[in-house]
């Protein structure tokens, strides 16, 4: 099983890439509204906030399929997250 230091990190990397995503077609996107694109940066923050608690949290049965299933929460909400970025 990986560590959860790695998985830490690897939500930290996968969102802040979709938040630094963001900030690059506002970048080459100056005219249009940024509505849409602060409501993607507020989804992956609320996410990390999320899976940093569950990654977080101390008494559980069964540790490895715990965080097996936030490493697979976490790759379902990039996959949203990014599908929304390649809409704008």
């Amino acid at each position: 099983m990986a560590s959860i230091k790695n998985l830490k990190k690897d939500i930290n990397y996968v969102l802040g890439d979709i938040i630094e995503e963001c900030y690059t077609w506002e970048i080459l996107n100056p005219k249009a509204d940024k509505k849409a694109t602060e409501k993607i940066i507020d989804e992956a923050i609320e996410a990390f906030d999320a899976l940093i608690e569950k990654v977080n949290l101390k008494k559980v049965e069964n540790s490895k399929k715990h965080y097996k299933a936030i490493t697979s929460e976490l790759e379902k909400t990039a996959i949203k997250l990014i599908e929304k970025v390649n809409k704008l």
